[in-house]
């Protein structure tokens, strides 16, 4: 993994992207500690939760807009395409890229450290669940769905999602989202403070000190998958797109109180099989 990668938490205040044209995350803060596949996991208020495979991560390399003087971070996978992308909105931060030589965009570590062993997915918890869809965005996993022993799934209408999202908001039940790039994972958890959709079927939701932006008419399936978490068995909506790839995952993360656990799991008791 590049070394840039690592340091990701030595800037202090970051817009940071991660996505693509189905569904999308943006959050200005500093980084959390980002985290590898295998490792344990943690999304906090008022920090950027990143989680990439690094075996995935080729290349980091740092763009300067001459005409707006903007600085960014981008994380590229070995086709080059971003997976994750930082811009740096603080003077301080875009100076320490000009001036930290120990930076540099394209070195990596001197000594790779061996990567933290991943529990399999078939009888994994939800840690394992959203590993699994780190490595190829989920599409060996899906054909293989029916080796899955870890809790009930189904699949589900893909227009309750916008429901669901609505009907948090109104109640103020809060929730997790992660949304995935190839290899990277963003997600963000906390209240739903607003809602909004366009007739072309693209839903937005300010979540937290963050913005989700999803494209229904790019989702072609919907499950609702069950797996071991922080207060027991935890319903997780997972989005997929044309190429059968997961893009984002509506749940519930770490210890959210068991009257906030009980709420989700009502909520996703009552939503109707596909």
């Amino acid at each position: 993994m590049p070394e840039l990668a690592r340091c990701l938490t030595l800037f202090q205040y970051v817009q940071a992207v991660t996505g693509g044209p189905v569904a999308r995350i943006d959050q200005a803060g500093s980084y959390a500690q980002p985290s590898l596949r295998g490792e344990a996991f943690a999304v906090r208020p008022g920090s950027i939760a990143l989680r990439i495979d690094g075996a995935g991560i080729d290349t980091a390399v740092v763009a300067r807009d001459g005409g707006t003087d903007s600085v960014t971070l981008r994380l590229l996978d070995a086709s080059g395409r971003t997976v994750h992308q930082g811009r740096l909105l603080s003077e301080g931060d875009r100076l320490l890229v000009g001036l930290a030589p120990t930076v540099r965009a394209g070195a990596r570590t001197a000594v790779e450290s061996a990567p933290p062993e991943v529990p399999a997915w078939e009888d994994g918890d939800q840690l394992a669940q959203l590993d699994a869809v780190l490595t190829d965005g989920g599409v060996a996993r899906r054909a293989a769905f029916h080796r899955y022993r870890g809790g009930e799934h189904r699949p589900i209408e893909i227009d309750v999602v916008a429901s669901v999202l609505d009907h948090v908001c109104s109640v103020g039940l809060p929730i997790g989202v992660a949304v995935f790039a190839p290899a990277a994972m963003q997600a963000c958890a906390g209240r739903v403070h607003v809602t909004d959709r366009t007739v072309g079927g693209r839903v937005f939701a300010a979540l937290a000190e963050s913005s989700v932006e999803i494209d229904l008419a790019g989702v072609r399936a919907c499950h609702l998958v069950r797996s071991a978490a922080a207060h027991g068995p935890t319903s997780a909506l997972e989005l997929d797109d044309a190429d059968g790839q997961c893009v984002a995952v509506i749940t519930q993360f770490g210890m959210v109180g068991a009257d906030v656990h009980a709420a989700w799991e009502d909520l996703a008791a009552s939503l109707s099989d596909a």
